[in-house]
C-alpha cells in the first residue's frame, strides 16, 4: 500500500519487491502513456502484449505494468477532482460576491425606505393638525400630482445621442446595481453553486422589468459579441438590423437599431423597436452594453412601425460585463420593457405584463446561452449524429425559426391568406416564393420524388384551462396516436403526390414513435433534440439513418413542472438519409404558454405531493378536496401550427385536407386537456390509477408488507405520523411496479421512479419493463425472474437502463419482489433501483 501510494504522487517511479524505487526511463513513460490514451485500463493479456510488443519494457514485470496504470489513474482522478474543486471555489467567490453586492443593494434600499417612511409619517401628522380642504382646485391640484408628464421630443443629431447614450448608462447602472428599480427575487430561483445564476423581477414598475446576475467562463468581450448577436439566442427575435454606428470620444460606440419579435401566437401582432445601443468601458475595466428606445426624437433618423408591428419601448436597460479573478466574467443583465398590452386581446395581457415570461423567455435565456457556449468551448466533443453541440444548437434555432415564421406568416416573406371556409378557427397561409423554397425540392432516396413546389400553413390558437402545459406536452409527446390519427387518411393520400416532405406528423398505424437517438441536452436541460423513426418506411443501425428512412426531427423544451411561467414547445421537420446542417427545414408543432395573472407566485407541481392528493379513506378526504389553489384555474393558450408542402395545381385539396386535420388536432387536445384537467374527477387517482389497481394506500402498505417479508428488513424507516404512501412516494431510491402479464407493463412508481423514467404517471402504463433495458439487461432479467415468483425476490447487480426518453441511467444495485394483497395472492412485481444516476 505505502509503494501505491508513493507512486501515485511520482508517476515515473515503480516500487519493486526489495522496497527500493526504481525510475522508468521516459521511453518507457511515453510507451505507457500511449496505451494509457488507448486503454486505461488494459487487461492482464493487454499489458503481456504490450511488453511484446515494446522490447523498452521487456525488463518489467507485468505486475509492475499493473500498478504503473492502477497509479495513473489515480493521477488523473485526483487531477480532474482538483479542477472541479477549483472550478466551484472559483464560482462559490464570484457568488459571494455577487451575494455581497445584491446585500449592500438591499440596504440602501432599506435605508430609502426607513426615510420615506418617516417623511410620510411627519406628512400625516402635518395633515391632521391642518384644516382640511375640501375645495374643488384642491381636488384638481391633487390629481395633477399624478399625470405623467409629456416629455418634448429628444435631439437625435449625434451630440443629442452622445447625451441620450449618457443618460441611459447612468439608469441602466442605477438598474443593475442600484435601487432604481424595487427587484423581488423570482419565485423558485434559489441560489447556489449550481444555479444559473441570482435572477429577481421587478415590483410595481412601469412595463415589465427582469434582472439576473451570473458567472460565466467567457472573457468580457466574448461576452459581449455574443449578447449583442441577438436572434442567435433569443429565439422570439425575428431580426436586428444596425443602420447607423458612431464613434464617442471616449472609445465608446454609439449604434442605432432597428429589432422586430415574433408574435408568440397568432392571436397578437408582433413587435418591433427602434434602439439606440451604447458600448463602453467604465473606469474599473467593466465593459457595458446599454439600450433604449428613441421613440420620441427630432433631427435624426427614424423608422415608423412596419405594417402588421406593434411598436413597443425598451426602456434602459443592458449588460455590464466584469471580469472575473481566475478567468470568465460576472454579469449583470436587465431587460425593461413595455409591451404595449392594451394592443392584445385582454385574456392574452398576460403574456405582456408578466416580469416571470420575460424573465424566463428573455433575461434567463441570455444567461443559459452563454453557459452553454462556455461548455461546449471546454468540451468540444462530438454528440449525437456526429455533430458537434454548436451544429445540434443551430438546428434547434432553425427550428424554432421556422415554426415562429409559421406563427406569424409575415408578407414580406411571400406568404398570402386564403379565403376563409366560413369558419375562422383555422387559419391557412400559402408561400410560394422562391426564398421559401429554395432548396425544398429534396430527392428522397426511398424512391419517391419530392414535387412539392409550395407551402400550405394551417394554423390556430385555443384556450385551454386547468391543464399544466408541461403536463400537456409530455402527453403529446409521448401520446402521439391520441392527436395524429384523426382524419389524417384524407392527407395521405394527397401526401404522397405531394412528396414525402409533406409529412409533418405521423400518420395511424405506419409511425410507432420510436425515439432512436437522442441529439442533445442544454443547460439545465431547459430542452433537448431527438431524432423520431417513421416505422415500416426503412431501418436503422448503429444510431447512424440510413438510406431509405424517413425521420422527424423533434425539438421538446418547457417540461419541467417547476419552472415558472415557462412557455412549453413542441416542434418537428420530416428529415431524411440526406439530411446536412444547411438542408431546408418545414417545422410543424405546438406552443403552450401559461396565461395565470398570478404566475409570478410559486408555479404548480401536481406530482411533488401526488401522494396527499391519493390519500383516501377515513382519514383522507383530500381526494374530494379543493384543487383550485395548487393546479385549479390555470389558464394557458396553446398555438398550433402546421406546414405542408405541396404542387401548387393541388392547393385546394391540400387545403380542405389541412382544415379538416387541423380541427381533428384541436379536437384531439380538448379532449386530452379535459382528461388531463384535476376539475374533470373527484380525485386525482380515479383518472391516474389503472383499473383494477387499489387505492394507492393501500398499494404502498402492500409493497411495504411483502418487502419485510420476503427481504426481512424494513422498506421504510422512522415512519413516525406520516402515511406509508408518502414516504414511499419520497423514498431516496426509485420504486416502481409492474403488472403479472407476459408483456409486464409499470403500474405505479414514486416521484424517484418517475424522474428516473423522465415520465408521468399518466404515461407511466404505456412503458413495458423490457424496454427499459438494453440485450444483455433483458437476457440477465428473464433468466433471473421465475426466481421472483418462486422465492419472493431477487437481486441484480448494477448495470445500466434507459429513460423513456432514451437516456442511459446507471444504477449500484437493484431488489425485485413479489408484492402480494391480503389474500397472499400475487399483485405485482416491485423493483427497487439502488442509487441512480443519469450517465
Amino acid at each position: 500500500m505505502m509503494a501505491v501510494t508513493s507512486s501515485c504522487k511520482e508517476g515515473n517511479k515503480i516500487a519493486m519487491d526489495n522496497g527500493k524505487y526504481v525510475r522508468y526511463t521516459p521511453e518507457q513513460v511515453d510507451a505507457l502513456e500511449r496505451l494509457y490514451h488507448e486503454c486505461p485500463k488494459p487487461s492482464s493479456m493487454r499489458r503481456q502484449q504490450l511488453i511484446r510488443e515494446c522490447p523498452i519494457l521487456a525488463n518489467i514485470e507485468p505486475k509492475q505494468i499493473k500498478v504503473w496504470f492502477q497509479n495513473r489513474r489515480c493521477r488523473e482522478k485526483q487531477r480532474k477532482e482538483a479542477s472541479r474543486l477549483q472550478a466551484v471555489n472559483r464560482k462559490l467567490t464570484a457568488m459571494n460576491k455577487l451575494l455581497m453586492e445584491e446585500n449592500d443593494r438591499l440596504q440602501k434600499q432599506v435605508s430609502e425606505l426607513v426615510y420615506e417612511n418617516s417623511y410620510f409619517r411627519q406628512q400625516t401628522q402635518n395633515a391632521t393638525l391642518a384644516t382640511t380642504d375640501t375645495s374643488c382646485e384642491s381636488v384638481v391640484t391633487s390629481g395633477q400630482h399624478h399625470l405623467t408628464p409629456q416629455h418634448p421630443p429628444r435631439d437625435a443629431s449625434p451630440a443629442g445621442l452622445l447625451s441620450i447614450a449618457e443618460e441611459t448608462l447612468t439608469e441602466f447602472l442605477s438598474k443593475a446595481t442600484g435601487t432604481a428599480v424595487e427587484w423581488v427575487q423570482m419565485p423558485g430561483m434559489k441560489p447556489g453553486p449550481d444555479s444559473i445564476g441570482i435572477v429577481a423581477i421587478s415590483h410595481g414598475c412601469t412595463g415589465v422589468a427582469a434582472r439576473a446576475c451570473g458567472l460565466v467562463g467567457l472573457d468580457p468581450t466574448r461576452v459581449a459579441e455574443i449578447l449583442k448577436d441577438r436572434p442567435s439566442w433569443f429565439r422570439d427575435c425575428r431580426a436586428v438590423d444596425v443602420m447607423n454606428v458612431l464613434s464617442t470620444g471616449n472609445g465608446g460606440t454609439i449604434e442605432l437599431l432597428y429589432m422586430q419579435l415574433y408574435a408568440p401566437t397568432t392571436l397578437a401582432p408582433a413587435r418591433d423597436f427602434w434602439l439606440l445601443r451604447y458600448t463602453s468601458v467604465l473606469e474599473d475595466g467593466s465593459l457595458v452594453v446599454c439600450e433604449r428606445s428613441l421613440n420620441n426624437t427630432q433631427n435624426g433618423p427614424s423608422i415608423p412601425p412596419a405594417a402588421n408591428f406593434v411598436r413597443a419601448e425598451m426602456l434602459p436597460s443592458g449588460y455590464l460585463i466584469r471580469p472575473c479573478e481566475g478567468g470568465g466574467s460576472i454579469i449583470h443583465i436587465v431587460d425593461h420593457m413595455d409591451l404595449e398590452p392594451w394592443s392584445v386581446p385582454e385574456v392574452l395581457r398576460p403574456l405582456y405584463e408578466s416580469s416571470t415570461l420575460l424573465a424566463q423567455k428573455t433575461t434567463m435565456a441570455a444567461l443559459r446561452h452563454l453557459r452553454q457556449i462556455s461548455q461546449e468551448i471546454s468540451q468540444p466533443n462530438v454528440t449525437g449524429w456526429g455533430r458537434r453541440p454548436a451544429a445540434l444548437r443551430a438546428l434547434s434555432q432553425k427550428l424554432s425559426k421556422g415554426f415562429n415564421e409559421a406563427v406569424n406568416g409575415f408578407t414580406d416573406e411571400g406568404w398570402s391568406m386564403l379565403e376563409s371556409d366560413g369558419v375562422d378557427d383555422v387559419t391557412l397561409l400559402v408561400n410560394s416564393s422562391p426564398g421559401k423554397m429554395m432548396g425544398i425540392n429534396l430527392s428522397y432516396s426511398n424512391g419517391f420524388p419530392s414535387m412539392g413546389n409550395a407551402v400550405l400553413c394551417a394554423k390556430a390558437s385555443m384556450l385551454l384551462q386547468n391543464v399544466p402545459p408541461a403536463i400537456l406536452l409530455r402527453f403529446l409527446r409521448e401520446h402521439r396516436s391520441e392527436w395524429a390519427d384523426s382524419g389524417i387518411d384524407a392527407y395521405s393520400a394527397a401526401a404522397v403526390k405531394a412528396g414525402p416532405c409533406s409529412l409533418p406528423v405521423s400518420r395511424g398505424g405506419s409511425f410507432g414513435g420510436q425515439v432512436i437517438l437522442p441529439l442533445a441536452h442544454t443547460i439545465e436541460h431547459e430542452e433537448f433534440m431527438e431524432v423520431i423513426k417513421l416505422e415500416n418506411m426503412g431501418h436503422y443501425r448503429d444510431d447512424m439513418i440510413m438510406p431509405g428512412d424517413i425521420f422527424l426531427l423533434q425539438l421538446c423544451s418547457g417540461v419541467d413542472e417547476n419552472a415558472v411561467g415557462t412557455c412549453a414547445e413542441l416542434i418537428f421537420a420530416p428529415i431524411d438519409a440526406s439530411f446536412s446542417d444547411d438542408a431546408p427545414i418545414i417545422p410543424s408543432g405546438f406552443r403552450i404558454i401559461p396565461l395565470d395573472s398570478g404566475m409570478d407566485a410559486s408555479s404548480p407541481n401536481r406530482t411533488l405531493d401526488l401522494a396527499s392528493t391519493l390519500e383516501v379513506g377515513a382519514a383522507g378526504n383530500r381526494a374530494t378536496g379543493d384543487h383550485s389553489g395548487r393546479c385549479g384555474s390555470t389558464k394557458s393558450v396553446m398555438t398550433i401550427a402546421f406546414q405542408f408542402v405541396y404542387e401548387i395545381h393541388l392547393q385546394e385539396n391540400v387545403a380542405t385536407m389541412a382544415r379538416q386535420y387541423v380541427r381533428s388536432i384541436i379536437a384531439s387536445v380538448q379532449r386530452v386537456a379535459l382528461a388531463l384537467s384535476p376539475s374533470r374527477f373527484g380525485s386525482l387517482a380515479d383518472f391516474r390509477t389503472p383499473p383494477g389497481t387499489p387505492e394507492a394506500q393501500t398499494l404502498g402498505r402492500w409493497i411495504c408488507d411483502s418487502y419485510r417479508c420476503y427481504l426481512g428488513v424494513e422498506l421504510l424507516k422512522n415512519e413516525g405520523s406520516e402515511s406509508i404512501l408518502k414516504m414511499l412516494w419520497h423514498h431516496t431510491d426509485a420504486v416502481l411496479c409492474c403488472s403479472l402479464k407476459a408483456l409486464p407493463v409499470f403500474t405505479f412508481a414514486n416521484q424517484a421512479g418517475l424522474d428516473m423514467l423522465e415520465t408521468t404517471l399518466v404515461a407511466l402504463q404505456d412503458i413495458s419493463l423490457e424496454k427499459i433495458f438494453d440485450e444483455n439487461g433483458r437476457k440477465a432479467l428473464f433468466a433471473e425472474f421465475p426466481q421472483v415468483m418462486q422465492q419472493g425476490f431477487m437481486c441484480l447487480q448494477g448495470g445500466i437502463c434507459l429513460s423513456s426518453m432514451g437516456r442511459p441511467v446507471s444504477y449500484e444495485r437493484a431488489v425485485a419482489w413479489k408484492v402480494v394483497n391480503d389474500e397472499e395472492n400475487a399483485h405485482c412485481i416491485c423493483f427497487m433501483f439502488i442509487n441512480w444516476s443519469f450517465v
